[in-house]
């Protein structure tokens, strides 16, 4: 429930906001509620991924790219994201995430996305995402131009290139033997 009520004030408030430009940054301040915090009393790591999809909404409607995703029945979705936690958030603790467009290829759009509290790095992501249209992917420099990016995309980070090699190699791998089926007596 508290991811809802979440949501509904990212899209309220994003309705209303400023429209940003395409390498602005998105800032949304939040706290961490006792429906966000596991078992060792910090804010779970599943928590931190759906606080990071709040920015990427927020990005999409103060970009105006929106009327775009209704417009054309476009569907964002997500390739990959590496996530670095760096330290915990604790209950009430207030927190800031932020998430700004990098760059595109042939393939997908990359994101940064960091969540700060206190003047310190608590958690930082790279993203990929893509949108899709039925059963084809919008090509990225297309999603680019329509928020205003220019059909140039920026010069990449080396963390891009990086991500790039490290799929190539991951398609290269044979697959994984199948698992053996363990029985445990009782």
């Amino acid at each position: 429930m508290t991811q809802l009520i979440r949501l509904l004030r990212v899209v309220i408030a994003a309705l209303f906001a400023q429209r940003m430009g395409p390498f602005a940054d998105s800032v949304l301040a939040f706290r961490v509620m006792p429906a966000d915090i596991d078992i060792n009393l910090h804010m779970n790591n599943a928590r931190y991924l759906a606080m990071m999809d709040l920015g990427r909404w927020d990005f999409i409607l103060r970009t105006g790219f929106w009327r775009h995703v209704l417009r054309d029945k476009m569907q964002p979705v997500i390739g990959g994201a590496v996530v670095r936690f760096r330290r915990p958030l604790r209950p009430f603790q207030p927190f800031v995430l932020r998430t700004r467009q990098i760059t595109w290829d042939e393939r997908w759009l990359y994101l940064e996305q960091d969540i700060e509290s206190e003047g310190r790095l608590v958690c930082s992501a790279q993203v990929r995402a893509a949108f899709l249209q039925g059963n084809r992917t919008v090509p990225p420099g297309s999603v680019a131009a329509l928020v205003g990016a220019g059909s140039t995309p920026p010069v990449a980070p080396a963390w891009v290139q990086r991500w790039r090699d490290f799929d190539a190699g991951l398609e290269q791998q044979p697959p994984l033997p199948a698992a053996r089926e363990i029985t445990c007596a009782h």
